[in-house]
């Protein structure tokens, strides 16, 4: 047996020794959080820096021409065209923001017309109409021709769009989902102008509503829709095809097209119809066709 001395001596080291460990540990604990604290800041702030350097590049692209439209400056006759762009952040991931490009025979620009939603927050109007690059990246995201019409026949469908940009009833009210938003601009223009053959992708949502009134023409003005405030409705028509919308989501099928409508995905057809098309003359609805009177032709 050891003295009761020696007990004591080694119980004092032994606690002792427990301590020095406890403390090494909680040393060595508050270093490793002080070097992962470090990394993370470094990591954010690298992230941060390189966000910055994407955001101006996008800003730089903000107003490059995607070469999509015709040039203005060498381009005598009119020009009408409809594009589409994913949104922005994660909303890109869902749906697009949709705009229509006009320019009148022998102008130098082109005019654009859209709704953009903060804008309707800062002024009480979303609408917007400008002179700007037509086929601009859309704060970086390059846009797709959803339609392409030239010709004298193009110059009467200005005035429309020009009258239908101007008297649009949700200009003051903006919602992402399920609209009214910049989908529903576009569509409420295009059914003004149905010469246009515009078949909105399924990820235009807002594109479907309608308002109170329930039931309206589709976006090409070729057909008949019924939907609930864009959230659940079906649609026919001779461009779009047939559509069922739900919760905003579309699906469908347009024969004429070969094409399947997808939510997320958009259309995928087999036809392509964004080659610019003319349209020579306006024919009046119910007046007689001559050999002299020409239509739009692909």
């Amino acid at each position: 047996m050891f003295p009761s001395a020696c007990v004591e001596i080694f119980s004092q080291d032994e606690s002792a020794c427990g301590e020095s460990r406890h403390t090494d540990a909680a040393a060595i604990t508050k270093r490793r959080l002080a070097v992962f604290l470090g990394r993370a800041a470094l990591a954010i702030l690298a992230a941060s820096v390189a966000g910055e350097l994407v955001a101006q590049d996008r800003r730089g692209q903000f107003r490059t021409p995607a070469g999509l439209a015709p040039d203005p400056a060498t381009t005598e006759e009119a020009v009408v065209q409809v594009y589409a762009a994913r949104a922005t952040q994660w909303r890109g991931y869902f749906g697009v923001h949709s705009w229509i490009a006009a320019k009148p025979a022998g102008a130098g620009s082109f005019t654009v017309y859209e709704l953009v939603g903060y804008q309707t927050q800062r002024t009480g109007s979303g609408v917007r109409t400008s002179r700007r690059v037509a086929d601009r990246y859309w704060d970086g995201i390059p846009a797709q021709v959803l339609a392409d019409v030239r010709g004298p026949g193009a110059e009467a469908l200005i005035a429309r769009i020009r009258a239908a940009a101007a008297a649009y009833p949700d200009a003051k009210t903006y919602r992402i989902w399920p609209g009214p938003n910049s989908n529903t601009f576009v569509a409420q223009i295009l059914r003004t102008v149905p010469e246009m053959r515009v078949d909105l992708p399924a990820t235009a949502i807002g594109k479907d509503y309608v308002g109170p009134q329930l039931v309206a023409l589709t976006p090409s003005g070729t057909g008949a829709q019924f939907n609930v405030f864009g959230a659940a409705g079906v649609l026919a028509g001779w461009e779009e095809g047939i559509e069922v919308n739900l919760l905003g989501l579309t699906f469908g099928v347009n024969p004429k097209r070969l094409a399947l409508k997808l939510p997320l995905i958009g259309n995928v057809g087999l036809i392509d119809s964004t080659k610019p098309r003319r349209l020579d003359e306006i024919i009046p609805a119910g007046a007689p066709t001559t050999p002299r009177q020409s239509v739009a032709s692909r």
